[in-house]
């Protein structure tokens, strides 16, 4: 029989949200991929500058593959950058490097929300791991205080990527500061820099957005179970 179950709105809204996010980088990368850095530095070139003015000698930069799969590994002291982006000298691949030398200066100088962000992750990944098999046998059992704790360890997700957002909006308003202070871009090379960065933002804010709905449909249905 069929079963309409109207949270499934917020499951529809959570994914259109991720997927205009997910088109709109891919979009902004893809055009500002074709505008070339005036200096014709590479995006790995800019990235070692970046660092070493930083006094950041010890971090290495390794070639990942992958589109956008570009990340600073702390634990490794090594700054990926992926194909799109580690021997290109487009303005997107250049802000996105510099993106990355941003999160190494967070570390470097012990920016509080990627402290907080970083000693949450061993509560995340369990309560991740947790939330869901404890939230469905609350169903399966109809046992609505148990199908809540499920939800609400998976709160726990929302929590670390409302910490994230800051790391990451702080990380590209570094990295713009310093591509403009050390003139690796300028006039609307910077803008184009921009642009890419405040749309890869865009989906850390979707991604934010649908895990909140994700969060309130399962408090709605676990709820459901205490009548």
């Amino acid at each position: 029989m069929y079963y309409y179950d109207a949270t499934y709105i917020l499951v529809i809204l959570a994914f259109f949200l991720t997927l205009f996010a997910s088109f709109g980088v891919n979009g902004t990368f893809k055009k500002y991929n074709e505008v070339f850095s005036s200096r014709g530095l590479t995006a790995a070139e800019t990235a070692r500058k970046i660092l070493d003015a930083n006094g950041l000698h010890n971090i290495s930069i390794e070639h990942i593959a992958g589109d956008l799969t570009d990340h600073y590994d702390p634990k490794e002291n090594v700054i990926r950058l992926s194909d799109a982006t580690f021997n290109s000298t487009s303005v997107a691949a250049i802000g996105v490097a510099a993106h990355e030398c941003g999160h190494a200066v967070q570390h470097q100088v012990g920016y509080t929300p990627i402290k907080v962000r970083n000693a949450i992750v061993p509560i995340v990944n369990i309560s991740n791991r947790l939330s869901m098999p404890i939230f469905i046998l609350g169903l399966i059992l109809s046992i609505g205080p148990l199908a809540m704790a499920g939800a609400l360890l998976f709160g726990m997700v929302l929590v670390f990527q409302v910490v994230t957002l800051p790391t990451e909006t702080n990380a590209s308003r570094r990295a713009m500061k310093t591509l403009e202070e050390m003139a690796i871009l300028e006039g609307d090379e910077l803008k184009g820099a921009r642009k890419t960065l405040t749309a890869a933002a865009m989906t850390y804010v979707a991604a934010v957005a649908a895990t909140a709905l994700q969060f309130l449909r399962l408090v709605m249905l676990a709820n459901r179970r205490r009548r």
